[in-house]
């Protein structure tokens, strides 16, 4: 089956040990760590519409499926399967053209190779102050527990 959303999720330094910490702990310290990693991840998506919105046409129209998505750390989804514009096209046809650009479809903006247009900008330009974030959350959230279970 094809993709029909682009997932993306923040590149943490030290993720893997802090996620392994975390499964020592008991269930309640993962369950912290997902409404944590929600929260900040509301602001990625905030910021990914708004990319979206200013960079019009499709775009703004597949910004409207941003959404966050609850995990352990923090992720956001763009596209699927909502009909979007006036030909009730799915989010996921119009996705990768608004993000990538294409050199066949006049609709959208030249294709630029390896580069995006809105969705992985907005989100890589946010990703050292969610890395901080997400870290002193898991640092809280770790000192918190740290003895209990």
């Amino acid at each position: 089956m094809a993709k029909k959303e682009l997932l993306v999720t923040v590149r943490i330094d030290g993720i893997r040990e802090t996620l392994a910490a975390l499964a020592k702990l008991p269930k309640e310290a993962n369950d912290e760590l997902r409404a944590a990693a929600l929260e900040i991840s509301k602001e990625l998506s905030e910021a990914a519409k708004q990319a979206g919105e200013r960079e019009g046409g499709q775009a703004a129209l597949v910004a409207t499926t941003v959404k966050r998505r609850r995990d352990r750390v923090p992720v956001v989804v763009a596209g699927g399967t909502k009909k979007l514009g006036r030909n009730r096209a799915p989010a996921y046809k119009l996705l990768f053209g608004s993000e990538f650009g294409a050199n066949y479809y006049e609709q959208y903006r030249p294709h630029l190779g390896r580069g995006s247009y809105w969705f992985f900008q907005s989100i890589e330009a946010e990703q050292a102050t969610i890395a901080k974030k997400w870290l002193d959350a898991a640092d809280a959230i770790i000192a918190k527990f740290d003895g209990v279970g």
